[in-house]
């Protein structure tokens, strides 16, 4: 795959349920957090920091004050157990990209592994858990919260049976 260093034709995307767009000019919104939960839950997305929706729909750049300043908050604050149960990223999925004459931060949240669903922020299971519909983050009702964890501990005992006994599988 080629190196993302341009975001050309931003104002053919839409916020769907893999695009979120984010002004962000004062700094990481709340709600980033509550998406990146949300992509982590259902099929993983891209989180646009730096880019505004028109009323048509269609999304633009805007200036951010300082883009690395703006990554860099958010490994500090992913990587913290108070604001995201868990960073799924790697160094690659988060970038500092041009479009529309600014430079925009560009985050590719991966869906969660099934035995660490459901990711939730803000240090709480039940109200920090959220899943992806259209272009809108959903709280996770606590019912399927509880069977999320229970697929998590079965994936988890089957992964450890599985490395006990690699043969047998």
């Amino acid at each position: 795959m080629a190196e993302l260093d341009e975001l050309e034709y931003l104002s053919e995307y839409r916020e769907d349920n893999r695009i979120e767009a984010k002004r962000a000019q004062g700094g990481l919104p709340h709600s980033l957090w509550e998406t990146y939960s949300a992509f982590a839950n259902t099929q993983g997305g891209v989180i646009l920091l730096g880019v505004a929706e028109a009323a048509d729909k269609t999304l633009y750049s805007v200036r951010l004050p300082d883009p690395e300043t703006l990554a860099e908050g958010f490994w500090r604050a992913v990587n913290d157990p108070a604001v995201a149960s868990v960073n799924l990223l790697k160094p690659e999925d988060v970038r500092i990209v041009k479009s529309g004459g600014h430079r925009i931060v560009v985050i590719f949240v991966p869906p969660a592994p099934q035995a660490l669903r459901p990711v939730y922020v803000g240090g709480d299971l039940y109200a920090g858990s959220y899943y992806r519909c259209g272009e809108g983050d959903r709280r996770i009702p606590r019912e399927e919260i509880d069977a999320l964890q229970r697929r998590a501990a079965e994936h988890a005992w089957a992964a450890a049976a599985v490395e006990k006994h690699p043969g047998q599988a």
